[in-house]
């Protein structure tokens, strides 16, 4: 696409699920301060900006952000700030990802990349990151920058890890675990930490909410590799074995190697060697017939469980109540 093009038909942002319910007026400022954020005298990186921003997302990491502070009787307003930088960072990583997968479709919808191409959308993704420290500098404490800062390095070493793991059928569940700790977890983990200090909670609130994070993470990334294998491809806006046809050795395949007969091994070892979708039908059977993708859901729900284990550190509140839902929704969701 043209640079000055218009982008795609774009949706608005999706509506506040009852999990946003208890912090609707604090998501609402959320919104407000994200597009007011996007602005730049550059027209194409409010563009791509506003395209990735509003593409209907689940927005979990700023709402970890307020959940965290407001269950600690958090009662200023560097929380909308904090909540929106995370996003931004998150959003940046998406770009980033896409380009690095040559993803095409993500939540049924072109990707950026695939709309304007790789420069624009990793130049975009580097302004999101940037925007992002301009208002750490704005929130105003050390703590939660050296918290975020951190995050950012071993996310970006999570991503290279999953990227040499590519195409490596001997990786093992310790390193699998080990990568997406860092891709994915460590974001979850950084906004409910961050939004602990900023409210100053006590030592022992402060470590609870960063566990509860990191372990709420770890599930929703276990269920999204299950998912690549049973999900249904039009509610999750992407397609089934998209991560086989990347070489991707995931928790499903991980398990079925270990848990199949040799052949069924060897066929699972090429398939991620290769990558592509040649063998998709014949690993989609393994994967169900070793019971991996049981396995992969049962350590899911045991991260679940151990984040909800971390919230008997907070008082009781609504807010602790929706964090308690939410690594409940981590698990049982399709999409």
């Amino acid at each position: 696409m043209p640079a000055n093009a218009a982008p795609p038909q774009s949706s608005s942002p999706a509506p506040a699920s009852l999990l946003h319910t208890v912090v609707a007026d604090d998501f609402l400022a959320v919104n407000r301060t994200i597009m007011a954020q996007l602005a730049s005298r550059i027209p194409l990186v409010e563009t791509i900006g506003q395209y990735i921003i509003e593409s209907g997302g689940k927005r979990l990491r700023p709402l970890l952000v307020l959940l965290a502070a407001r269950s600690l009787d958090y009662a200023g307003d560097r929380h909308i700030t904090l909540a929106t930088l995370v996003e931004f960072m998150h959003t940046s990583t998406l770009l980033h990802d896409d380009v690095v997968d040559e993803s095409h479709l993500r939540r049924g919808k072109a990707t950026a990349n695939d709309a304007w191409g790789n420069a624009p959308s990793v130049l975009v993704g580097d302004f999101l990151y940037s925007r992002s420290f301009q208002m750490m500098v704005e929130v105003g404490s050390m703590r939660i920058m050296d918290v975020l800062s951190r995050a950012t390095c071993t996310i970006a070493e999570g991503e290279v890890q999953q990227l040499t793991n590519v195409g490596n059928p001997d990786t093992d569940e310790t390193a699998y675990f080990e990568t997406i700790l860092g891709k994915t977890a460590m974001l979850f983990e950084a906004a409910s930490h961050s939004g602990a200090i900023l409210a100053d909670a006590s030592p022992e609130q402060e470590t609870a909410l960063q566990h509860y994070g990191r372990y709420l993470g770890l599930a929703f990334q276990l269920i999204d590799d299950l998912l690549d294998y049973e999900g249904d491809a039009e509610a999750m806006g992407k397609n089934v074995g998209d991560d086989l046809a990347e070489g991707k050795p995931t928790l499903p395949l991980i398990q079925a190697m270990a848990a199949g007969s040799a052949e069924q091994r060897g066929l699972i070892r090429q398939a991620i060697r290769k990558g592509g979708l040649d063998h998709l039908d014949e690993v989609l059977a393994i994967v169900h017939d070793t019971g991996a993708l049981d396995y992969t859901r049962a350590r899911a729900e045991e991260m679940a469980d151990k984040a909800l284990a971390q919230l008997d550190a907070l008082p009781e509140s609504p807010f602790r109540d929706s964090m308690a839902q939410l690594a409940r929704t981590a698990v049982d969701r399709q999409t």
